[in-house]
């Protein structure tokens, strides 16, 4: 379905929905997907958010059963008034304007102040975690995420052919992650907890990071929204003030009992590993976004994803073959726009 006939259903829905009660219909946001958001406001200032995930495209489901764990959670998260699953439809409550990042650009100096509290929200989820709740984050799954490396970013982005000796180490390298990953203790994992979706919920008594683009979540490494969080998409952070965070959660997850490893360096190390497997992913995700999609602004966030990758390389001795590759990969990097810096 076209744009324009799914932007004239949204509207027809939602006079159905609303009689009589003069809704104004505004963009709130779009993400990664196919979903899109709009802001329902009512004449006395009411407002609410509209999911329009288009069912041929989107699948509901999840996104209500996860909104239902964090609701249980006592976290806050979008709760959801009405739903027409049929059409694709999810009317939902409306956290407000002001996302994480939005507020962490205008003023870096807030960012301590503003993160601090994430690490709270982060643990309490965690606590809530049960098996079989979440679909497992298993071999299978780390691995496609992988294989989007090789595919998206090498073979299509950059246009190279990958020898056989290549795909061998690149293979010996990805068990090396997976088996990490899989080796960790597992809670309820976001999969995308990072500032941008994370939201400053408007009319808290406090300072209340709000949760959004949960649909995702699956049971796995304990380690992996840790690392979303503090080597993020869009934003970097000098490693002083990444390790003055990390080390807060880990000692805040030690204390409620959460398992995390005893030791902080084994933790870190885990920290580390599990963030290449998202970093080389994310590269494939970009460039799929950008040629398969036509969403060509994440592309420019991959020279920080490279950065992230060549730095955790260059600390362990099993992923010197990749820091190999990486460097040779770099060299081709240069004539398309991006650098190591």
């Amino acid at each position: 379905m076209q744009a324009s006939t799914r932007d004239q259903l949204v509207s027809d829905w939602v006079a159905e929905r609303f009689p009589n009660q003069s809704v104004q219909i505004t963009p709130a946001s779009a993400d990664a997907s196919f979903r899109r958001y709009f802001r329902l406001t009512w004449p006395d200032g009411t407002t609410r958010i509209l999911m329009d995930a288009p069912p041929e495209k989107e699948d509901c489901k999840p996104f209500i059963h996860v909104a239902g764990l964090l609701a249980k959670a006592d976290l806050a998260a979008p709760r959801i008034l009405d739903k027409d699953l049929a059409q694709g439809f999810l009317v939902l409550t409306d956290l407000g304007r002001i996302g994480y990042l939005d507020a962490l650009n205008a003023d870096l100096s807030l960012a301590d102040l503003l993160m601090r509290p994430v690490l709270d929200t982060l643990i309490q989820w965690q606590q809530a975690s049960t098996a079989a709740t979440l679909p497992p984050y298993d071999a299978a799954l780390l691995r496609r995420e992988l294989e989007l490396f090789p595919e998206w970013f090498i073979g299509r982005h950059l246009g190279i052919e990958l020898t056989d000796e290549d795909k061998i180490m690149l293979d010996r390298t990805f068990k090396f992650l997976i088996n990490s990953a899989l080796n960790q203790p597992k809670v309820f994992v976001h999969r995308d907890f990072m500032p941008r979706n994370l939201m400053l919920v408007e009319n808290a008594e406090r300072l209340t990071p709000g949760i959004i683009d949960f649909q995702d979540a699956v049971y796995g490494p304990i380690t992996y929204d840790v690392v979303s969080l503090f080597r993020d998409a869009f934003i970097s952070w000098e490693e002083e003030q990444e390790l003055d965070w990390v080390v807060r959660y880990w000692e805040k997850a030690r204390a409620v009992g959460l398992p995390v490893r005893e030791d902080f360096g084994d933790f870190w190390r885990e920290y580390e590993l599990m963030g290449l497997q998202r970093h080389l992913k994310v590269l494939g995700i970009f460039c799929r976004l950008k040629y398969r999609d036509g969403k060509e602004k994440y592309s420019e966030d991959l020279p920080r994803f490279m950065n992230y990758a060549r730095k955790t390389a260059s600390r362990y001795l099993q992923l010197k073959p990749l820091l190999n590759l990486l460097d040779r990969l770099e060299g081709n990097t240069e004539q398309i726009g991006y650098r190591h810096k």
